[in-house]
């Protein structure tokens, strides 16, 4: 039995990053998951930031993910067209901060030029091969993800063909997707 003063046990996020060809695409499921049940199929948990020229998707709680946002959102504002320092100062505000270190989620984070895992302990990673996937069914969209980078596809097919083999084989992620370009 689940103790009463604890969060539910929240699931159901795959994010899926890929930059090919001059473009970056973020993809991302829309299913959430309490325990066994599903409660939603269609969540959007990918944005546009900075008038568009930046998407971010995240996983892990929604409310701190939307703090994040908001606080990522204000960064680039602080540092126009420097994606990697607002993401830097936002991990350094998230690990250092009281009050955002207890908040449970992640980012990837990407604009026309690069892709950024975000993380609550201060890591801020760039991909080796412009993949970079974040949830419970990442580790499945980012190997499919791999596989199909050096073949004919563009980033957005890629991405759409990783996330449904995602799908078909996590129980947290859906095949109901949001999918942005830059």
């Amino acid at each position: 039995m689940q103790n009463s003063n604890s969060f539910p046990d929240w699931h159901g996020t795959t994010i899926l990053a890929v930059a090919k060809d001059g473009k970056t695409v973020i993809a991302g499921d829309g299913q959430v998951s309490m325990g066994a049940t599903v409660v939603k199929g269609s969540a959007r948990k990918v944005r546009r930031l900075a008038g568009g020229k930046v998407i971010a998707g995240f996983a892990g709680a929604t409310a701190d993910a939307f703090t994040l946002l908001e606080r990522l959102e204000a960064k680039l504002e602080q540092y126009p067209d420097q994606l990697a320092r607002a993401c830097v100062d936002l991990a350094k505000d998230w690990r250092t901060d009281r009050y955002l270190r207890r908040l449970e989620a992640m980012l990837i984070v990407a604009d026309k030029s690069s892709i950024y895992t975000v993380t609550g302990v201060g890591d801020v990673l760039e991909p080796d091969q412009g993949v970079a996937a974040i949830g419970s069914g990442g580790s499945y969209a980012l190997a499919a993800a791999r596989a199909l980078i050096d073949g004919d596809l563009d980033a957005e097919t890629i991405a759409r063909k990783a996330m449904g083999i995602a799908a078909d084989i996590c129980v947290y992620t859906n095949g109901s997707l949001t999918v942005e370009t830059v």
